[in-house]
């Protein structure tokens, strides 16, 4: 059994076998300082109390108390590993980026694959959507392509961003998942049908994370070295191939391996198997977007592959598995506003909102400076501004150099050639409600089209069995918005409904009543 074990379990033997014939390094403090016991506290006397001078315990102790930061609010439980992008097709007549600039051009890159939003010790096979975010360290500094493994999301608003994670994380008073807010939510918003439907397909439950798809899933803005504009959408797409788990497969591993697909991954990378995926991109002209028949930058939506083909661009390949998870993984931070010059942000609004909520979170879990921990920070590029101090400043806070700009003394400067590209804005500022928006019609080619037909049974089996555990009003509500996709669809799920509820154990009736100064509280009927 020993010889069989996968790299992941014999990292620690693999490690002490790269070392050889190395002595061990000498035992220290933080500070360097040699330490002579580390297993045995000061004491005055062998029964006595510990003392504070001991040193040698505070400064274990109190790095210990302190060695967890905050874990992300969403995509906390992931998987990393690094490698690089080449360019295998020219796209400069589309985008100046100096990482396109040539075929054959290789970028070191760094990936992290999450599940969104479960906590660190979830389960790794869990019907969710899987976050994909490349880092890409260029000369002309880092660009955080962040995505999903699906072309959409619930929403196009970032405004709902909070409450959206909110509902489907545990609930305020019980710490429990609850289905009644899952399913309340989505059912409010319709826009959320596309993302939901694909998420209970079966790519809803990839097999690991090398046999899924990653997607930019905004819409960008690329601009070629003429200052010409062109909306566009990032994919990449699997070179392993589409593979999914079966409902009882992933149960089955949440159980037996909750790490099933992290192990996968390093298992993967560590015996020389490099997962690599193909890089495209699909363009919109600007005329093109001003006639499309739906918002092109509303995130619930895709744009048609026969009407704006994949255009390929690279490949992607991982072939480094991280030195230290903490170091290289927890504090990997990706912010979809580091954007190189030839790559812009679109007026996608959940995209817009990104731009501020990401190293916003970033700048709380990781400090200030979490641009110059080693994995975040920008190597390939000289960075110079006039930001100084902080906490953990790790570098020189850039000597001597003044702190202030304007300055007499050069020390940084702007360049024009770098400036954002010019585009007009004149409608009314307003709060414009989409909600009423085309919900329905892409969801409906993706059921009827997309799906066959064991496919289109298990989403509605996979859904319903979900669904069940709402209350009833929610649920006439989803399957309403079902309905509207496809009768088909919204039937299906009600015919499972109807099973599951009369199946359903009889639940006591509850009232509530309140006390003067207290919250409701909930008690049993004795009727």
């Amino acid at each position: 059994m020993a010889e069989n074990r996968d790299k992941s379990c014999d990292q620690m033997k693999l490690w002490k076998e790269s070392r050889g014939l190395q002595k061990p390094d000498t035992l220290t403090t933080g500070a360097g300082i040699p330490i002579g016991d580390k297993l045995n506290e000061q004491t005055a006397g062998p029964r006595g109390p510990l003392l504070v001078q001991d040193v040698v315990f505070t400064d274990e102790m109190a790095h210990f108390d302190r060695e967890r930061i905050p874990e992300r609010v969403v995509h906390a439980k992931g998987a990393g590993a690094f490698g690089y992008f080449e360019v295998t097709h020219d796209i400069t007549r589309f985008c100046k980026a100096k990482l396109f600039e040539h075929v054959g051009k290789t970028t070191p890159i760094a990936v992290r694959f999450s599940t969104v939003a479960g906590e660190s010790g979830s389960a790794d096979t869990v019907r969710d959507p899987r976050g994909f975010a490349v880092k890409f360290y260029t000369e002309e500094g880092n660009w955080d392509l962040t995505g999903n493994n699906t072309p959409i999301f619930f929403i196009r608003d970032a405004l709902l961003f909070p409450s959206f994670i909110h509902s489907q994380k545990r609930n305020p008073q019980t710490h429990m998942k609850d289905p009644d807010m899952v399913w309340d939510f989505w059912s409010l918003r319709p826009e959320s049908l596309h993302q939901v439907s694909f998420l209970f397909s079966d790519r809803g439950i990839p097999d690991g994370f090398r046999h899924m798809n990653g997607y930019g899933s905004h819409t960008f803005k690329l601009i070629n070295a003429e200052g010409q504009p062109i909306y566009c959408k990032f994919h990449y797409k699997t070179d392993q191939g589409i593979k999914n788990l079966p409902v009882e497969e992933a149960e089955r591993l949440a159980s037996t391996n909750p790490d099933y697909a992290i192990g996968d991954l390093f298992n993967a990378i560590a015996n020389g198997n490099f997962p690599s995926w193909t890089f495209y991109v699909q363009v919109m002209t600007f005329d093109q977007a001003e006639e499309f028949k739906f918002n092109p930058f509303d995130l619930t939506k895709v744009w048609s592959h026969k009407e704006y083909p994949l255009i390929p661009v690279g490949k992607m390949v991982l072939n480094r598995n991280p030195i230290n998870y903490f170091a290289e993984v927890e504090q990997l931070a990706f912010d979809p506003s580091n954007m190189p010059p030839g790559v812009e942000p679109s007026p996608d609004k959940m995209l817009q909102g990104r731009l501020f909520s990401y190293p916003d979170t970033h700048r709380h879990r990781l400090g200030a400076n979490y641009l110059q921990l080693p994995v975040n920070c920008p190597y390939k590029a000289r960075v110079a501004n006039y930001q100084r101090d902080g906490p953990m400043c790790m570098f020189d806070n850039q000597g001597g150099a003044p702190n202030y700009y304007p300055n007499s003394f050069s020390a940084a400067d702007t360049q024009p050639r770098f400036m954002e590209s010019k585009f007009k804005v004149s409608p009314d500022v307003w709060r414009y409600n989409s909600a009423d928006d085309d919900n329905v019609t892409q969801v409906s080619t993706f059921y009827r089209e997309v799906l066959n037909e064991e496919e289109r049974q298990r989403l509605c089996q996979n859904l319903a069995g979900a669904l069940k555990g709402a209350q009833h009003f929610i649920q006439e509500r989803m399957v309403q918005n079902l309905m509207n996709v496809s009768p088909d669809y919204g039937k299906r799920v009600q015919t499972l409904l109807n099973k599951y509820n009369a199946e359903a154990p009889k639940k006591p009736a509850v009232h509530v009543y309140h006390r003067a100064g207290a919250s409701a509280v909930a008690a049993p009927s004795k009727m």
